[in-house]
């Protein structure tokens, strides 16, 4: 079987872009949340995860393009661009594909437009419908560096980014592609902080996962990619797990065996046993139903003892772009040697079998981690990386 490598990685948050800074934040327990009533005018400020700073301009004149989640995806691929020309150097620009998971895509763009449109009756010259099809930053991203290989956006909520690095393996282990740009995107909008909050899933305060106290997810924004090729480097995606709960539309199965069956996959998949995971990126959402599922189904496949953290109070819940955002932690972790802190206020819900929340470690020895993804309607994903 093709073994694939995640070559390099880029990513953009509330955490930042360098990635000193962002291991520095997620060991000191620093979030970097903003209170805004920007995306929910009509109640109390909301502690957001928002991207700061100027992103990166369009390259691309036609106004479809023209987008915050296309800025965004843009920011994070000038780091990588000079390895990017080097791929398509070497593979061609035809045997290169790309594959990125968004559930917003660029409805933020429209809105406002549509907003415009309610006042005065007419659209404004800025709009295009385009925008908001979830392939648009997939399509995006393969004009803006001429990439002929396959172009395909992953919608499945919050698993999305993390199916786009599957995806990708599939691309590269079919022979399809020599190597894939893969990853996540998402950009707040009113959209999706007012439908969360209506689901009653929203916290005023910094989300505290796992605690007898949670009450809800941050809303955050942000982009990770990935190169993905057959090309050996430190970092190897050796498992992928996935799994279907056809549960409910929103809530988990209460159970965990949607988690127990795509955690155990990713680990046949990988060839390895619980006890070889080092660290566990908890999808950690915060929420009374998804704590609860994944903690049964953490305990179940790993017992108490494996470190593991929820690093979302840190970045929010950045939605599409999460499975990919959480892997590229993991990425960063095994690179770097540490184990990100859990931020919570240390009040244990007695009612969840304990796990191995982590306080944070640096200077440690890790070879494999594990990162959760758990969609709405039960659309779940586990990955393993692996240093080499």
């Amino acid at each position: 079987m093709t073994r694939c490598f995640l070559n390099s990685m880029s990513m953009i948050s509330a955490l930042g872009t360098d990635t000193n800074d962002v291991r520095d934040r997620l060991l000191s327990g620093h979030p970097q949340l903003t209170f805004s009533q920007e995306y929910h005018p009509a109640g109390n400020p909301l502690p957001l995860a928002l991207v700061q700073g100027a992103l990166a301009l369009i390259p691309l004149d036609d106004q479809k393009w023209h987008s915050r989640n296309n800025q965004l995806v843009w920011t994070a691929a000038q780091s990588i661009l000079t390895d990017i020309q080097s791929l398509i150097s070497k593979f061609g620009k035809e045997r290169i594909g790309v594959v990125i998971g968004t559930s917003t895509s660029g409805i933020s763009d429209n809105e406002q437009d549509m907003y415009i449109n309610a006042q005065s009756g007419a659209l404004p010259e800025s709009y295009h419908y385009g925008k908001q099809e979830m392939g648009a930053t997939a399509s995006f991203l393969g004009a803006a560096l001429g990439i002929c290989g396959p172009v395909f956006g992953v919608s499945t909520a919050c698993s999305s980014g993390a199916k786009a690095l599957a995806s990708a393996r599939r691309l590269i282990r079919s022979g399809v592609c020599d190597a894939v740009i893969a990853g996540g995107v998402d950009t707040l909008c009113k959209l999706t902080v007012q439908g969360f909050s209506s689901l009653e899933a929203i916290s005023e305060e910094q989300c505290n996962p796992f605690s007898v106290n949670r009450k809800g997810i941050n809303i955050g924004e942000a982009a990770a990619l990935f190169i993905v090729s057959k090309d050996k480097s430190d970092i190897e995606l050796v498992g992928v797990g996935e799994s279907s709960d056809a549960h409910h539309i929103s809530a988990p199965d209460p159970s965990g065996q949607g988690a127990v069956r795509c955690m155990t996959a990713a680990l046949k998949d990988a060839n390895i046993t619980p006890d070889k995971i080092h660290y566990l990126n908890l999808h950690g959402t915060a929420t009374q139903l998804n704590d609860q599922m994944e903690a049964k189904a953490v305990a179940e496949v790993f017992g108490n003892n494996t470190p593991c953290s929820s690093t979302k109070p840190f970045t929010g819940h950045t939605l599409g772009a999460a499975g990919a955002l959480e892997a590229a932690i993991c990425w960063l972790a095994l690179k770097e040697g540490f184990i990100p802190k859990h931020l919570w206020d240390g009040y244990h819900d007695d009612s969840l079998p304990k796990i191995g929340l982590s306080k944070g470690e640096q200077n440690c020895t890790l070879q494999y981690a594990l990162s959760n993804s758990f969609a709405f309607g039960g659309n779940n994903i586990s990955l393993i990386l692996r240093k080499v």
